[in-house]
């Protein structure tokens, strides 16, 4: 069985490997350390899954208010390590991530995810979230 909880802050640099993947190593450690710092001092938690002491996935999880929707959690940066997947850990993991949302008073769960990303699509379409719109960006 694997173990599902909230990394501690001083742990949350584990999860670095996992971000450097999911960036396809565009960003350098100190930046990707940089940014996770900063997202810590703002509402951010991380999940992670453990299979005994290993670290196998890991999702960012922001609670947010929105009038549209009222407080609700946003998994941010899923990932399952290649050898784990298949193995319906994802599952386990945003069950747990949303009993944790309803714990907290949540009534809802948002995502991005990118629409070439054609297997995530699936996967949270299988988890019961809709798709609803684009997300956006500009840099400034």
């Amino acid at each position: 069985m694997y173990d599902i909880r909230i990394i501690p802050q001083e742990e949350i640099e584990t999860t670095l490997p996992f971000l450097d993947a999911l960036n396809d190593n565009r960003l350098s450690t100190e930046v990707l350390t940089e940014r996770l710092a900063g997202m810590c001092q703002h509402n951010y938690e991380c999940v992670g899954v453990y299979d005994k002491e290993k670290l196998i996935g890991i999702t960012g999880i922001w609670t947010l208010h929105k009038h549209y929707v009222g407080k609700h959690i946003e998994p941010d940066n899923v990932m399952i390590l290649p050898e784990y997947r298949d193995k319906k850990i994802g599952e386990l993991m945003m069950q747990w991530v949303h009993d944790y949302a309803r714990s907290k008073g949540c009534t809802a769960a948002e995502l991005n995810c990118y629409v070439q990303n054609h297997k995530g699509v699936r996967f949270w379409v299988s988890q019961g979230y809709r798709i609803l719109g684009f997300h956006m960006q500009k840099i400034l």
